[in-house]
């Protein structure tokens, strides 16, 4: 099964137009609805308005009764794994057990300094995000739970009520480490962001998702089990749209995120990709290019 996500900006705009393009992904039937989590404003302008990812994901959760929705991805950094794991077990609550989980190392140094936060090495957000993996897989399947990590720890913990979903929401890693953060994914996710860039040619997706399937090997671990997602920008043309899904369809992607700009129509742009979904649905289906 393959599936088509959207991701608006929730930047420079206002709720009014979110709230719109919520409705336009949930009567389209998209798979996935997604925010982004970031405190300042990402692009080459970092100054503006910029909505809280996980607030707007509770109101997303009662604004829809359809699409499933989540953040690509939630900055690890950003939060105790522990006050997340009570976050998306109440997102997943109100949205009747819809949400899907997506988490990565975190680390945005503009806003960590304006905020006054440490932006930890690259090597330890990326101990964080293993160990965090585990406190949320605790907290979600056992009554009690008991942890010693190097970053994180939890005594006698509870964190009731459970996610709704059993055991537990799909877990999406968001992370292109060759020798550290493709091994967390195949230790733990259910389904492997591609952390690139959107425009990164296929073949270097295509290089890196070997990498994945070698470390899932290491773990014994089916490669097919995990999979794969990408993320790239809806073109003002439909047929380059179509043209670029086909290419990740054919390099093996299974989950496929339209980004919607954070400038001019945005609601109009967001009509532009429900109106296409009946073609990129077919084009996975038929393998045609469109």
């Amino acid at each position: 099964m393959v599936t088509f996500g959207l991701k608006p900006a929730q930047q420079f705009t206002d709720i009014a137009a979110l709230r719109e393009i919520w409705a336009i992904a949930d009567d389209a039937r998209f798979d996935g609805l997604w925010t982004f989590d970031h405190f300042a404003p990402m692009g080459p302008v970092r100054t503006g308005a910029v909505f809280e990812a996980w607030t707007l994901l509770a109101a997303m959760a009662e604004a829809t009764r359809h699409v499933r929705i989540g953040c690509l991805v939630s900055g690890n950094t950003n939060r105790h794994p522990a006050v997340l794991a009570k976050m998306a077990a109440t997102v997943d609550h109100l949205c009747g057990g819809r949400l899907d989980m997506g988490l990565g190392a975190g680390g945005d140094e503009l806003a960590d300094t304006m905020l006054g936060v440490a932006t930890p090495p690259a090597r330890e957000r990326v101990e964080r995000l293993a160990e965090a993996c585990t406190v949320l897989d605790l907290l979600w399947a056992r009554p009690v739970a008991d942890f010693t990590g190097t970053h994180y720890s939890l005594t006698a913990a509870t964190s009731d009520p459970k996610p709704v979903q059993t055991p537990k929401p799909p877990l999406w890693l968001g992370s292109n480490g060759e020798r550290r953060g493709l091994r967390i994914v195949a230790e733990h996710a259910d389904v492997w962001l591609n952390a690139s860039l959107p425009g990164t040619p296929v073949e270097e997706l295509t290089r890196l998702s070997g990498v994945l399937d070698r470390h899932c090997a290491a773990v014994g671990r089916d490669p097919a089990t995990v999979r794969r997602a990408v993320q790239f920008r809806l073109s003002a043309e439909d047929s380059d749209t179509l043209r670029e899904a086909r290419t990740y369809l054919d390099a093996g992607f299974t989950d496929l995120v339209l980004m919607l700009p954070s400038a001019g129509d945005t609601v109009g742009r967001a009509k532009q990709a429900a109106a296409l979904l009946p073609r990129l649905r077919e084009l996975s289906r038929t393998g045609e290019h469109g």
